[in-house]
């Protein structure tokens, strides 16, 4: 069970969003709307894992902050999407293990590889509150942001209408 605890916008660069924060007992979530999406089709969408080394601290060696900003102007330019934002850093193992994982990539790894090189799982990520999330902004279908089958497969056993999906292009 998902449970919406609040809402407000929030303006941003890229326009203004609604950002809705959910509660599933363990963990908060947020989802920023761009337009109206209830019942809507292929509406945009980025599944988005938190990331302390590219959001706060703008590291050069991940891409996770140009992933959100390239989704945030697609939405822009689409004039309605959604990102949820998913509380799983280091794909779900923790910041730990994302420290741990840094001299293996650095060695020329893909981050998956090293987190398994340093004891971790390749990708420890749950993105069924996602789904959840979807289910309660009543979304017809969606073209997700991501090339990523593990996002499409659980969402899709969620009863997520996925109708297709978008790399996103880093520049």
């Amino acid at each position: 069970m998902i449970r919406r605890l609040a809402e407000g916008d929030l303006r941003t660069k890229y326009g203004v969003f609604r950002e809705l924060l959910y509660y599933d007992g363990q963990k908060e979530s947020i989802a920023l709307v761009m337009g109206e999406v209830e019942d809507a089709e292929e509406v945009l969408c980025r599944v988005h894992s938190s990331c302390i080394f590219g959001h706060y601290f703008n590291s050069i060696e991940c891409d996770c902050q140009q992933q959100m900003d390239i989704s945030q102007i697609l939405i822009q330019q689409t004039g309605f999407g959604i990102i949820i934002l998913l509380d799983q850093e280091g794909k779900g193992n923790g910041h730990f293990a994302l420290l741990n994982s840094v001299s293996y990539k650095r060695k020329g790894m893909k981050q998956a590889d090293a987190y398994e090189a340093a004891g971790f799982q390749r990708d420890a990520r749950d993105f069924s509150a996602a789904a959840k999330i979807l289910k309660d902004l009543n979304v017809g279908s969606i073209r997700l942001l991501t090339d990523n089958p593990k996002k499409i497969e659980t969402l899709t056993r969620y009863g997520v209408k996925v109708n297709g999906t978008r790399e996103i292009a880093l520049q």
